[in-house]
């Protein structure tokens, strides 16, 4: 992770993380970065915004961690328990 957005979460500026890795996606799409701005979207609560960004992750780089990490998200949110939704 790029040292301006880590010290961006370190400060507990989250959004502020998200916005800096978007305006460096812009400039230059790289995997590592959408990867990185799905994870933080992810601790977020931002699930489809996650996943929209590990899926073009995985894109440019097929052999990213992004792409274990969508199959994770996937899993997740693909989780229905009926006990916990009929009671």
């Amino acid at each position: 992770m790029d040292a301006r957005v880590q010290a961006l979460v370190s400060a507990g500026d989250i959004s502020g993380a998200i916005r800096e890795l978007s305006a460096m996606i812009e400039a230059a799409p790289d995997a590592g970065l959408y990867y990185d701005r799905g994870r933080l979207r992810w601790k977020c609560d931002d699930r489809a915004g996650a996943i929209s960004d590990y899926c073009a992750a995985v894109e440019l780089d097929p052999a990213s961690p992004a792409a274990e990490a969508l199959d994770m998200a996937r899993q997740v949110m693909d989780f229905y328990h009926r006990d916990l939704y009929n009671p």
